[in-house]
């Protein structure tokens, strides 16, 4: 049985406990998730018991052969239309992914809830595999731009540059628009990269991460230019210091809010917790924000094979700011670091 196969068979599962008579899935990352199809139309008639559907068009019939599992195709420019056909009472839908619309269309199904983001929490075999991959082609690409001269150089070019560098050590494609943000541009959390030049005395924030068969990586890390100033260090070592502690609370069992609480308290003991304005992680996999997510009302709690990021930060308007980013691995023992490059302060020229 392949793992696709395997996944579908728990979703089946869990259909058959909810009373559902099956689930029509039309969000494309979770109709990966469950065939393998990479494609950009299709929908998947998942029932509770019995023979699952695979609906695309004609565009892509060899594909879906070679992709799919599934040995029931239907070949259509209407998928949903083809879908109906099957008679869909008692059947639900991902209502959370489509508009009011599409729900429309398919008949107004129940919604099922999140029942394949659920499954994809939990990370298999090939998905780790995948993931570390990601990961070791991240930090092998980072490790060799830091190599590589970077004063005087833009934020662009060195967006670029590491992006090719990931994509010379095997990667797909960049896992999401990188960010690179230099001096000032360093405390906005999501810089867009811009022509400005990288000068002496800068903190230069690199956001990045490899794609590897679908799946992602996230990996931040922030240098000096040159020599580091001692407002620099300070914000620095704070984020260090939490980020750390964050990891180190990935194992099984751990509340996410009691993390998110940890982190947030060793922020305020530092006095930065103001300049700490986004959220503290998430999960990753095939998107690059996936659930669960670090906040004070998350419920949940952390499971072994969960891939999680960690990424406290500190941003000063107009100074610059600092942002430590890991996608970690949760294993029986403990955190393991998949993004494995140094967290020490590093001043470069």
């Amino acid at each position: 049985m392949s793992w696709h196969e395997q996944r579908t068979q728990n979703l089946q599962a869990i259909l058959a406990e909810s009373g559902h008579a099956g689930l029509v899935v039309t969000d494309l990352v979770n109709i990966r998730y469950l065939t393998g199809f990479t494609g950009s139309n299709a929908l998947l008639l998942v029932p509770a018991a019995g023979e699952c559907a695979f609906f695309t068009d004609g565009r892509y019939l060899d594909q879906a052969r070679e992709q799919v599992w599934i040995e029931r195709h239907e070949i259509t420019r209407d998928l949903v239309g083809a879908a109906l056909g099957h008679g869909l009472g008692g059947w639900a839908a991902e209502t959370h992914l489509i508009t009011v619309d599409e729900w429309r269309t398919l008949g107004e199904l129940p919604a099922a809830g999140n029942l394949i983001e659920r499954l994809r929490l939990i990370k298999d075999e090939p998905e780790i595999e995948a993931l570390t991959q990601a990961c070791e082609i991240s930090a092998a690409a980072l490790t060799r731009l830091w190599e590589e001269p970077l004063l005087g150089v833009s934020e662009r070019q060195i967006a670029v540059r590491i992006e090719t560098l990931m994509r010379e050590l095997g990667a797909d494609d960049r896992a999401f628009d990188t960010i690179v943000a230099s001096g000032p541009n360093s405390a906005i959390p999501h810089h867009e990269p811009t022509e400005r030049l990288v000068e002496p005395g800068d903190f230069l924030k690199i956001d990045f991460g490899a794609l590897v068969a679908g799946y992602r990586a996230d990996c931040t890390r922030t240098v000096v230019i040159g020599q580091a100033l001692d407002w620099q260090r300070e914000i620095y070592v704070a984020v260090r210091q939490a980020q750390a502690l964050g990891v180190q609370a990935l194992k099984p069992g751990a509340s996410i809010a009691d993390i998110d609480a940890q982190v947030r308290r060793d922020l305020a003991e530092s006095g930065w917790l103001e300049s700490f304005t986004t959220g503290l992680g998430h999960g990753v996999g095939l998107r690059i924000h996936e659930d669960p997510f670090f906040t004070s009302t998350s419920v949940g709690r952390i499971e072994r094979r969960m891939v999680l990021t960690m990424e406290p930060g500190i941003y000063l308007a107009d100074r610059g700011g600092v942002r430590i980013e890991d996608t970690v691995l949760v294993d029986q023992a403990g955190p393991v670091v998949l993004t494995d490059v140094t967290t020490e302060l590093m001043e470069i020229s």
